[in-house]
């Protein structure tokens, strides 16, 4: 039996070519997007550390996700603002496969952390009582496992099997990442298999973890109609729609991408694959945190601290430490 050889070293990415004139405009409105993203996401990270009032299982979660983004976005971004702005456009084949892998790996796990998500909403707002005893800290920790178990096992098959695929003939990726569908475009051999794998593998992880969240989500908001305060009633819609608002953002353009079979516009795939990538990351810390009030009065605290610290330390620089 004859084996399949990787005669291709190399892939050069396209990006978007039907905007030629307009990467470096693009490099530079990615590259911002990316840097807030870092910062958006590192100030949530460093808040919910630092703040005892924020170790609580939801914020625990919010911490994760954060993590979450910013290794997302970090496959891929920093690649297509080089390619954009210096034009370094070449990836290597290993360098390729660990882009696909790793990005899928981690979306993956974060669709399960926002399905996590919803049943600690749900533990919270329909079971109040019980919610110190139901969401331990084990329990959390295994949550949080779970989640990055079900992303990697999900992942693992589908990167496999393009992995063994033989790329013998045009190294163009009509994409601005190492996207599977796009790799398996450029296959020389039948890809029926892996694109079948493929696509169970993304409606099993997403439309599963969606059905969990809109069934949670049905139970919740049942529970908030029958609160008898309408303040309570808003402040549980107010927690609840930053959640809904994520969801619908990130499993609205990866349904659309992914869940479907092949043959889709590639341009459409791309904006899509934009939307998922950098807008959804870009929003999430405003969405979720930052407009939290719990967020906002720890950063205030925070940022006092820093000042009083700062203050102090100038005055002590020149000179004017209290006497004893």
């Amino acid at each position: 039996m004859e084996e399949n050889h990787t005669t291709i070293t190399d892939f050069i990415l396209l990006d978007f070519p039907e905007l030629h004139q307009l990467e470096f405009l693009m490099g530079l409105l990615l590259l911002a997007s990316y840097l807030i993203i870092l910062a958006g996401n590192i100030l949530i990270i460093f808040i919910i550390i630092h703040d005892h009032h924020l170790h609580t299982p939801m914020y625990y979660f919010l911490w994760n996700l954060s993590c979450l983004e910013i290794l997302i976005t970090t496959c891929v971004v920093p690649k297509v603002v080089t390619s954009l702005l210096l034009g370094f456009k070449t990836i290597s084949y290993p360098a390729c496969l660990s882009q696909c892998y790793f990005f899928f790996f981690l979306g993956s796990s974060d669709f399960v952390l926002l399905a996590v998500m919803s049943y600690d909403r749900y533990v919270a707002i329909c079971n109040p009582l019980r919610y110190a005893s139901i969401m331990s800290t084990q329990l959390c920790l295994f949550l949080t496992v779970t989640s990055c178990a079900a992303g990697f096992l999900a992942t693992l098959l589908p990167t496999i099997l393009v992995a063994r695929l033989p790329f013998c003939q045009s190294n163009h990726i009509d994409h601005f990442f190492c996207d599977s569908l796009a790799l398996m475009k450029l296959a020389c051999s039948d890809t029926s298999l892996a694109e079948l794998i493929s696509f169970f593998s993304s409606s099993a992880t997403l439309l599963s973890s969606l059905i969990f969240t809109v069934v949670t989500f049905a139970y919740i908001i049942a529970t908030i109609l029958k609160l008898p305060s309408a303040s309570g009633r808003r402040k549980a819609f107010s927690t609840c729609s930053s959640h809904l608002m994520i969801v619908s953002l990130g499993y609205g353009s990866c349904i659309f991408t992914y869940v479907r079979p092949s043959g889709s516009n590639p341009s459409i795939n791309k904006i899509v694959s934009l939307i998922n990538t950098v807008l959804t990351p870009v929003l999430s810390p405003f969405i979720f945190s930052l407009r939290n009030h719990q967020v906002k009065q720890a950063m205030k605290a925070a940022f006092i601290r820093c000042a009083i610290l700062l203050k102090n330390g100038d005055m002590k620089g020149h000179g004017f430490s209290e006497k004893k």
